[in-house]
């Protein structure tokens, strides 16, 4: 299995616009951090988890082109703003694209990209096909591969990270229920948000609350994302962290 982490940033991506903070400026592409999304590749099949604003700069950068299945954590615009660039991968593939998804998150995107949805759409919009995971607690199976959802909190907002294999990726996450806990047993690698350093958010993890949970969890690697500046520079924070965690950056590709 390839991962490739398309984009490692926070909602804003880094730099942040109009931003003088030290790490907005920094000329370390380490510290450049498109909207968080990642893709999978395995048996010729290649799976996105969100599909950010930048997509369309992202799949450029990365020089992929295709694309089997979506699977949207939350409708967060960070997380679902490239889903008009769809189109590309649909001629390029000449086939509907499915994404998967809570049905709160799905009819949100139907409210959102409506003309994507609509009865009278034209050829030029984006073809996608919708499936919702609310009631597949344990797994579901797409291209002949099992993938268990995980729910989890975003503040008050119940939200989706996913388990394929021995990888898992959780964004946006302030706090993970036992029940999930449970399914991120014996992991190769991990991805995980971190948002800064100190707690001024209501929501995602700090730095600490994302190590004390990779303790808890004990995979063999865990990577970061969902980086904002504030966290720190990259080679700086990275310096500090415990062996096997990694602060992910824009364009990494790793292997399972």
């Amino acid at each position: 299995m390839k991962i490739t982490f398309l984009g490692t940033g926070t909602s804003q991506g880094v730099p942040i616009i109009g931003s003088k903070h030290p790490v907005c400026l920094s000329k370390s592409p380490k510290d450049k951090r498109l909207r968080s999304s990642i893709l999978i590749e395995k048996d010729k099949k290649s799976f996105l988890i969100d599909c950010s604003p930048d997509f369309r700069y992202q799949m450029l950068r990365s020089n992929h082109e295709k694309i089997d299945a979506i699977f949207i954590t939350h409708e967060h615009h960070d997380h679902v703003g490239g889903l008009d660039e769809i189109r590309s991968i649909n001629f390029k593939m000449k086939k509907t694209i499915p994404v998967y998804g809570l049905r709160r998150v799905l009819e949100n995107l139907k409210k959102r990209f409506y003309y994507i949805f609509s009865k009278n759409k034209n050829s030029n919009t984006s073809k996608i096909s919708i499936y919702e995971l609310d009631n597949y607690m344990d797994t579901f199976i797409v291209e002949y591969f099992k993938v268990i959802p995980l729910y989890i909190w975003h503040g008050p907002l119940p939200i989706l990270g996913f388990r394929i294999e021995n990888f898992a990726y959780i964004t946006d996450a302030s706090s993970v229920p036992i029940h999930t806990m449970e399914k991120l047993i014996g992991l190769n690698i991990l991805v995980l948000n971190v948002l800064r350093k100190v707690s001024k958010h209501s929501s995602p993890f700090t730095l600490s609350e994302s190590l004390e949970l990779i303790q808890k969890i004990g995979p063999k690697k865990t990577y970061f994302t969902h980086i904002s500046p504030l966290l720190g520079f990259h080679d700086e924070i990275q310096n500090q962290l415990p062996k096997n965690v990694y602060l992910a950056y824009d364009g990494l590709i790793d292997y399972i």
